[in-house]
């Protein structure tokens, strides 16, 4: 894939899902398997992470998205776990009816519970080798495909593909994830992150929460504001070069297209991956 200045990759996910027709007997069509809902956890009432045994093996890549499905209804998700690891972990927005479809049929299964699954992972919002700085830029659950790259970068010492590199060494790598959130209870993987940025020094986590006067963040420390508002100064303080740098939105289309507008004139390599259109 060659990717020039500031070219744009652009993909549709759902992991926070919006509006989406309805049918009256809707019915999943195509080439499908199963997969068993073996663990999850509900961090609040609208965010929930499932972990998920698929009946198949499933392929993916890191940064890639898998499609489920119940009650005739299917939506993509992008992957938290590792292709390494046995089960697809995810990490959900519930959104209630009628702009949620699917997402509140999956907030009441059970462990136990079987749904479809396409049969392997799809999306091009995955790691470009070829540079040497990463900046990682999510909302919410807009940090799950960073999550996957990052446990199969620690995992596996032949990823990426060093004929794929170019003239990168894996050892140069730095990854910066800068995860944004209304409130500090959003952040489903700000523990794992922190500590693995005190284990690497190659790994970098800067949350911040845009609500930090409410009562729910009473107890917040770290950055205030909109991600989307501190990622210029943060990487400004770096001093990379940008042509050696791929900056990655995932998550909210405002977030996204803001980060876009600030770097649109620049060096920086720009990769998205947008959770839902405005009009679905």
């Amino acid at each position: 894939m060659n990717i020039k200045k500031f070219d744009i990759l652009f993909i549709i996910n759902t992991n926070s899902e919006k509006k989406m027709e309805n049918e009256s007997q809707p019915q999943i069509k195509g080439k499908f398997t199963t997969c068993k809902l073996v663990k999850r956890e509900d961090l609040t009432h609208d965010l929930i992470k499932f972990w998920l045994e698929p009946e198949e093996s499933f392929n993916f890549k890191p940064g890639q998205y898998c499609t489920i499905g119940t009650g005739g209804i299917e939506r993509p998700y992008s992957i938290v776990s590792s292709p390494d690891e046995k089960n697809i972990e995810l990490f959900i927005e519930v959104v209630p009816p009628p702009d949620g479809n699917l997402t509140p049929l999956l907030h009441e299964l059970s462990v136990g519970a079987e749904m479809t699954l396409r049969p392997r992972g799809k999306g091009i919002f995955v790691i470009q080798p070829q540079f040497k700085n990463h900046i990682f830029v999510g909302t919410v659950t807009g940090v799950v495909p960073y999550v996957s790259m990052l446990r199969k970068f620690l995992n596996d010492t032949n990823w990426p593909e060093p004929e794929k590199m170019e003239n990168v060494k894996r050892e140069d790598y730095q990854f910066h994830v800068l995860e944004g959130a209304s409130y500090s209870d959003e952040f489903g993987y700000d523990d794992e992150l922190t500590q693995l940025s005190k284990e690497h020094d190659f790994i970098h986590f800067y949350p911040s929460v845009s609500r930090p006067d409410e009562a729910k963040n009473s107890d917040w420390k770290g950055a205030k504001g909109r991600i989307n508002n501190l990622v210029e100064d943060y990487i400004a303080k770096l001093g990379i070069n940008p042509k050696e740098t791929c900056i990655y939105a995932c998550g909210h289309p405002q977030m996204i297209e803001d980060v876009e507008k600030r770097f649109s004139d620049t060096d920086f390599t720009f990769l998205e991956e947008r959770f839902w259109k405005d009009d679905d």
